[in-house]
């Protein structure tokens, strides 16, 4: 499968989970334990089923042990990492909720305020918010950072259940259909005007067929400029298309011998992000607008603002960038 969003950090590297084996092993325990301590039957919930409002959690340091790794065992936890003063939280953290209710037990969802759990944010690395991770048996997945589309959020929180599934044997929680909270039977959504064309890129993606993906984002963007998952998509379909043919042993030899070179460096940078070096692409180009001068210059200022549209405007690593450009611009 292609990536369909490069902005979620090109991290959804889930097939280079470690030690499956023995992870699959503690999961089928942890799994033969649950259902020794459900043999009693908790109220209300038939057969260790939980209700559906159990499946959204606060977690904080002192329990992350508990509440996470040792559940992590069971059932893959998506972490969500926010702040209330964090405007694209406030949008993300709902979505997540719903989808998590709408799974139905194959994840749960660990909501963690950053401002009252500083360690385990400094723990997990995170530069920004909001900051979405999954641990599944014990082992930590990034998953993506910042706002993205719902499909691709989506998309991504389905790759994250099949591997657990296929490689740790996780499969889910129990809902109780008759608990308070559970979910409802989701209601038919109209389809948009562009959802056939922004499947049929999807589709494209999936089949390979960049130039296929790339004709169907720029068909929704023809009529809708603004529509921020063409301009997504057709961003990343593009830097893929460059990258697909690429010798990136002799790119790099090209850019290291030829500093001053724009096509050198554009095409040494559209590797190191495709390839998730993103602040490393971000400079690389930053530093070729510095040294370059008219046309040249313009093209590699458009190629990074290119760059900037794969990764998504609420990175931080773009806001820098932007910093960074406009010093050596103005």
């Amino acid at each position: 499968m292609q990536p369909r969003n490069m902005s979620m950090s090109g991290v959804v590297d889930l097939a280079a989970v470690k030690a499956a084996g023995e992870a699959k092993a503690k999961a089928e325990q942890a799994r033969k334990d649950a259902a020794r301590q459900a043999d009693g039957g908790a109220p209300g919930a038939p057969g260790g089923a939980v209700p559906a409002s159990a499946l959204v959690f606060d977690v904080a340091e002192a329990g992350f042990e508990r509440d996470v790794i040792q559940l992590s065992h069971e059932v893959p936890v998506v972490l969500d990492f926010w702040a209330e003063w964090c405007e694209p939280c406030k949008q993300l953290g709902p979505l997540l909720e719903r989808l998590t209710v709408e799974a139905g037990g194959r994840f749960v969802l660990a909501k963690i305020d950053v401002d009252a759990n500083q360690m385990l944010m400094q723990q997990f690395g995170i530069q920004g918010i909001p900051a979405v991770f999954a641990v599944v048996a014990g082992q930590v997945l990034p998953l993506f950072q910042g706002m993205a589309p719902e499909q691709q959020i989506r998309e991504t929180l389905a790759q994250l259940v099949q591997v657990a599934e296929e490689r740790f044997g996780l499969v889910g929680l129990q809902v109780d259909p008759g608990a308070e909270g559970a979910p409802a039977a989701p209601a038919e959504v109209p389809a948009g005007p562009y959802d056939a064309l922004l499947e049929a890129a999807v589709v494209a993606l999936d089949a390979g067929d960049l130039g296929g993906a790339v004709q169907a984002y720029k068909n929704v963007l023809a009529d809708d400029p603004g529509n921020t998952e063409a301009k997504l998509g057709l961003a990343q379909a593009e830097l893929l298309s460059r990258v697909q043919h690429m010798d990136p042993q002799a790119v790099r030899a090209e850019a290291a011998a030829n500093p001053k070179d724009p096509a050198a460096q554009m095409a040494a940078a559209d590797l190191d992000l495709a390839g998730g070096h993103v602040a490393d692409a971000f400079s690389r180009l930053v530093d070729t607008v510095r040294v370059t001068f008219g046309d040249e210059r313009d093209a590699v200022r458009v190629r990074l603002l290119e760059l900037f549209e794969v990764i998504g405007a609420d990175d931080p690593r773009v806001s820098a960038a932007r910093t960074a450009l406009a010093r050596v611009l103005f």
